[in-house]
């Protein structure tokens, strides 16, 4: 075990004397930013194609140190982040006619805080993957992808242009098909993949669809020019609506919102690790990123706001109740993640884009730690995920029980924890606006609370359930999986108090921060949250979450409540919610079946008897024509003479006859 942190310990000496040497460089290290994008690039260049000349632990180190490298020249840029948005151009892409696209990255106060969520989440993801996946034939494979998602995901982050932030778009989505199916030898796994990707790509329709409106519109796709033109239009412009829509569906697609989500639970395929990459640090929150970082437009679009809140709300509160009756531990993290996924949109739609980035910087810290901690429960357990197949494992995994403990407690919103301090802003600004969403949401919070310890409570407490062997190997996992939970069980606990509410600090620090890139709706801009009701929101939150821990521990560690995996078993409320409200079946009726038949007719009516009956029929004609014109070459003599005497023959009658 020392050995193999050896690496690390080693990469992260090396690093920081880097990171020093940068940080003294104030002038010059905002121009340095690029390097940012290279050091995963590299990574995924050393690895992927000197595969073989490197060891798992080698590889691994590798790529953990590139994403390491790309956080320090991160957290140097934040120290001396200007305050206006810079510009760095580097080449030119595109250039016809009128459309010039350059490769230019923008740093700016969004842009950072996506830096540090995907690099400094990202490289404790990697880090804890070496120790995860150290006995995978496929490691070397593995890191590779690992470091080619973090580049597309920074291209995304640090693009200036929306064809350029396409290009990230499209290259995490290609990343997750591959890390998803990284395991392809079975073929569930691979049509996981499939079903990630292809979802995603009727979302990326409508994202590109908005660009190309944009461009017809605005004659540019570059942030500046496009949030320049938008000032000059009015409140809730048709156009502005059709675009700011169509951008939404990308979003939905990429940050898996009904009816677009069902991709996401199904993601699960992939090794742990890149759960957590993808629910965490990088593909889901693109969406999110996207739409703050387009906030000119939809404030200017309240009408696309109000479907965006909508569209949240009905995907949390769906998804958490589909979270309620799963029994594999990754699907109720995954559903959980759709259900904050919806918390973010609501804030997003009441006009609160800070709060929502604010969300999705916790959210980062304690789901991350959540699936992490699954994967140590998982490995501990020799491969199984069934909580059912669980319990008492606080004794014999204490650091996976402690970390998965405080992530549950965040992620349920208990003081004063990351989630406390997010979750609770995201109510108080959907109060304002929308309050019967408000309504809805709290209710989905209380679900989330259960959801969340009845995950705890089965797998840590009670009896153990599993299998004698399983029960005799179980340990906690080694250091190179246990130091990023600790980690991150910190960032979990403190992280939010970079948002404390103007009840505790006279301001509220994260929001200040990106204020200056913040453009507000009419409606929304100064209005606030009183302190009466921000109290009494803390007030009824602590009551209502203490009771529901009560009353799970009472169901889930002391009676071992669970839900059957067997469905004639269940009651017909538990089956539609373990069945996922049959959401999936619906759309194999609707949508895969009619467009599956109508292919079928298509192919045996007009691609084999039309259009293949076309080209066949030329082919027929041509055949025909030339076995009968081929006697006229036969080579016989005598079948020459006779043709020449009927020559002769039709001379002499013609000449004689007609002429």
């Amino acid at each position: 075990m020392l050995l193999l942190d050896v690496p690390i310990v080693v990469s992260i000496l090396v690093s920081y004397p880097i990171s020093f040497t940068f940080a003294s460089c104030y002038c010059e290290m905002i121009q340095f930013s690029w390097l940012i994008l290279v050091f995963p690039l590299i990574g995924f260049i050393l690895i992927g194609f000197g595969k073989n000349l490197f060891t798992n632990t080698t590889a691994g180190t590798i790529a953990s140190l590139m994403v390491l490298l790309s956080f320090i020249f991160s957290v140097a840029v934040f120290f001396q982040l200007p305050e206006e948005p810079q510009t760095i151009k580097l080449i030119d892409w595109i250039n016809s006619g009128t459309l010039s696209i350059p490769f230019a990255i923008l740093i700016d106060r969004v842009s950072i805080i996506m830096l540090l969520i995907i690099t400094g989440v990202g490289f404790l993801i990697h880090v804890y993957s070496i120790g995860y996946m150290k006995e995978d034939e496929g490691v070397n494979r593995f890191f590779s992808y690992l470091n080619l998602f973090i580049f597309f995901m920074l291209i995304l982050v640090m693009a200036s242009d929306y064809v350029f932030l396409f290009a990230g778009w499209e290259g995490v989505g290609l990343c997750s098909y591959l890390l998803i199916g990284f395991w392809f030898k079975n073929n569930d796994y691979n049509k996981a993949a499939n079903k990630a990707f292809i979802m995603n790509r009727i979302g990326d329709l409508g994202f590109i669809l908005g660009i190309f409106l944009m461009y017809t519109t605005f004659g540019s796709t570059s942030f500046h020019n496009v949030f320049s033109a938008a000032s000059d239009y009015g409140s809730n412009q048709p156009v502005i609506i059709a675009i700011t829509i169509l951008l939404f569906i990308g979003a939905m697609g990429k940050s898996a919102q009904i009816p677009l989500y069902t991709w996401l639970p199904d993601a699960m395929a992939g090794p742990t690790p890149v759960s957590a990459l993808i629910h965490a640090a990088t593909m889901v929150t693109a969406g999110i990123y996207m739409i703050v970082r387009s906030n000119v437009l939809y404030s200017i679009a309240p009408f696309t706001l109000n479907i965006i809140a909508i569209v949240g709300t009905a995907t949390a509160v769906l998804a958490a109740f589909i979270a309620m009756a799963q029994t594999d531990i990754k699907k109720i993290l995954a559903y959980s993640t759709v259900s904050q996924l919806g918390y973010m949109f609501v804030a997003l739609g009441a006009g609160a884009y800070s709060t929502a980035l604010f969300h999705v910087t916790t959210h980062a810290f304690f789901k991350a730690l959540l699936f992490l901690a699954a994967g140590s429960v998982i490995h501990a357990m020799g491969g199984e995920q069934n909580i059912n197949r669980m319990g008492a494992l606080k004794k014999k995994l204490p650091i996976t029980f402690a970390v998965f403990m405080v992530g549950t407690l965040a992620i349920s919103g208990i003081p004063p924890l990351a989630g406390f301090f997010s979750k609770d802003e995201i109510l108080a600004m959907v109060w304002i606006q929308h309050p019967v969403l408000f309504v809805i949401l709290s209710f989905t919070s209380i679900l989330t609370a259960i959801y969340m310890f009845r995950l705890l409570f089965l797998t840590f407490y009670g009896s153990f359930r599993g299998t004698h062997d399983q029960e005799h190997h179980l340990h906690e996992s080694p250091r190179l999986m246990t130091i990023p939970l600790i980690i991150l069980a910190i960032l979990s606990t403190i992280g939010g108090f970079m948002g404390m509410p103007a009840i505790f600090n006279e301001k509220n620090g994260f929001e200040e921060f990106l204020h200056p890139l913040i453009s507000f709706p009419a409606t929304w801009e100064n209005v606030h949250p009183s302190h009466f009701f921000e109290w009494t929101l803390i007030t009824v939150s602590i009551i209502v979450l203490t009771a529901c821990i009560f009353f799970t521990y009472r169901r889930f560690a002391i009676k071992q409540s669970m839900v059957s995996d067997i469905e004639n078993e269940q009651s017909p409320p538990v089956k539609l919610a373990y069945r996922k409200f049959f959401v999936d079946e619906i759309y194999e009726a609707v949508v895969t079946k009619p467009l599956r038949a109508a292919s079928n007719l298509f192919y045996k009516i007009i691609d084999l008897k039309i259009i293949d009956g076309m080209v066949n029929s030329v082919s027929r004609v041509l055949t025909t024509t030339s076995g009968t014109v081929r006697y006229a070459q036969t080579g016989y003599v005598g079948f020459y003479i006779f043709a020449m005497v009927f020559g002769i023959l039709a001379i002499l009658l013609y000449n004689l006859v007609i002429k």
